[in-house]
């Protein structure tokens, strides 16, 4: 009895962990089902829920007869036991029949399967606040406490999680015919992941999947953050580029987290607030616009802004950040505002402090697995944001076409990465045939691991930082296209720009 008073014993409820064990036994009896035993696994009740090693011995047999489809009674439990060598180690054949004698019946049984889950919870908290408190005390193996809040974060986290482990191959086969099937029933009005809010860039992508890495590679002032800025804002009001209701999922809102290493929070929200008002802030902020246009500009500007007020836009504009702190931060994203979508802008602008002793390309290395990893840990999609290297400029190629080798400091970010775009815009090369073009950007898909690649022809509206469908040739060979900028205002239609 001292032992049971101790505070310092784990918790645990042998009644409890017993009156299971016997509700599953009876339910599998009296009516010929497995609801109880469906219950646990649904739960999460595994073989170290229970804390008495006889209960866990037999849990486990449970769970291998029930894998198996054997009939379950106190028989032929007794029967598997006895053949296993297992049943003089729990006691004998009495022990079993107490246990199924000590519950009358099986009806209450998620009452002490919530007991039997909250003294494991109570259980796995220790045990990992115990290893925190020796990372603690280990200032050798751990000299920055920063790592070891990281990695107590998420710890904690995962212990949240009601997931009950890896999914099974069969279920994970079921699981990917149902999405096909929907995908059938839908005659292709339906995306795999997130829409970007440009419809040809869906097509080729079937939208932005959970757990994927998604690289947006350019030279400097070529619109990558501008691209991602869209792609967020567009995820976050459930609107297209054309201000319409995305057709996917009937425009229903996301929350997007977004870690800007670049650019202040203040200077970022100018942008989106200017560019979905239709409104060039350069004229602006000189004093070019005439009186006669400011009271709809004001109009518009107040329009776009209430908006964006609303939209579920969550930003850390935090400078340097290193990569475990920037994945603390997401969990916390996702854990207070259940972001889907997490841009980070850009890759080269993170450290790492355990690798940047050892150069400038392992430390990038590391930042890219970190950030794929974090990309599995929240099953979301994570856009990151990338330097392009001069070699496309160097390497006697006239129209300046940058590769996946291009990407700036370390080859780990291709390997990493499930989607890669590359994005330039003609313009900026005069040996381009198609330079004279100033709208139009090309977002060139060099890596999509779950899906096609190649190159989607957009156009880019500099005066407004912002990215628009573009109408696809009618003709092989026959481009359309829009050599000039659309009138100041925002943008309704596509038919605007084809």
């Amino acid at each position: 009895m001292s032992a049971m008073n101790d505070p310092k014993t784990p918790p645990s409820s042998p009644e409890a962990e017993r009156a299971v064990l016997g509700a599953i036994l009876l339910d599998t009896t009296s009516r010929g089902g497995d609801r109880v035993m469906d219950l646990c696994l649904t739960s999460g009740i595994s073989e170290e829920s229970f804390f008495d090693p006889r209960n866990r011995v037999i849990y486990s047999t449970m769970l291998a007869m029930n894998r198996s489809a054997k009939p379950l009674d106190v028989l032929t439990l007794t029967e598997e036991l006895t053949t296993s060598g297992k049943l003089e180690t729990i006691g004998g054949a009495g022990y079993l029949q107490s246990v199924v004698d000590e519950v009358p019946v099986a009806a209450h049984a998620e009452h002490y399967i919530s007991i039997v889950r909250s003294k494991h919870l109570r259980r796995t908290l220790i045990e990992r606040s115990a290893k925190v408190i020796e990372k603690c005390y280990d200032e050798g193996e751990y000299p920055d406490p920063r790592v070891v809040l990281g990695e107590a974060e998420k710890s904690f986290l995962e212990i949240g999680d009601t997931a009950t482990g890896t999914m099974t191959w069969s279920a994970a086969v079921d699981d990917c015919f149902r999405r096909i099937d929907k995908m059938f029933e839908s005659g292709g009005k339906t995306l795999e992941g997130l829409s970007t809010g440009l419809t040809h860039l869906d097509e080729k992508l079937q939208g932005l999947k959970p757990s994927e890495m998604i690289v947006v590679a350019a030279r400097p002032s070529v619109g990558k953050t501008s691209l991602a800025m869209n792609i967020a804002e567009s995820c976050a009001l459930g609107m297209d580029m054309n201000n319409v209701p995305v057709r996917y999922d009937g425009g229903k809102r996301h929350p997007v987290g977004i870690f800007s290493l670049e650019m202040p929070v203040e200077a970022l929200s100018k942008r989106m607030v200017a560019g979905r008002a239709g409104i060039n802030m350069w004229r602006l902020n000189r004093n070019l616009v005439p009186k006669s246009e400011k009271m709809e500009m004001t109009e518009r500007l107040m329009q776009a802004a209430g908006e964006l007020k609303t939209a579920p836009i969550y930003v850390d504009d935090t400078a340097g950040l290193d990569v475990m702190d920037l994945r603390a931060r997401a969990r916390r994203m996702k854990r207070q505002h259940g972001v889907e979508l997490i841009v980070i802008d850009y890759l080269q602008l993170c450290c790492c402090r355990e690798g940047a002793r050892q150069g400038r390309q392992i430390e990038v290395s590391m930042i890219s697995q970190q950030i794929k990893a974090m990309a599995k840990e929240l099953k979301i999609p994570v856009i990151v944001l990338s330097q392009l290297s001069r070699a496309n400029e160097q390497r006697g190629d006239k129209f300046e076409r940058p590769k996946l080798s291009d990407l700036r400091d370390s080859g780990a970010i291709e390997q990493d990465a499930d989607v890669v775009f590359l994005l330039r815009r003609p313009s900026r090369n005069a040996a381009d045939p198609e330079s004279g073009d100033e709208t139009l950007a090309i977002i060139d898909v060099a890596k999509n691991r779950n899906g096609e690649t190649g190159e989607v022809r957009v156009n880019f509206v500099r005066e407004y930082t912002r990215f628009f469908d573009r109408e696809l040739p009618r003709a092989e060979g026959e481009i359309m296209t829009t050599s000039e900028p659309p009138p100041e205002g925002p943008i309704m239609t596509q038919d605007v720009f084809s």
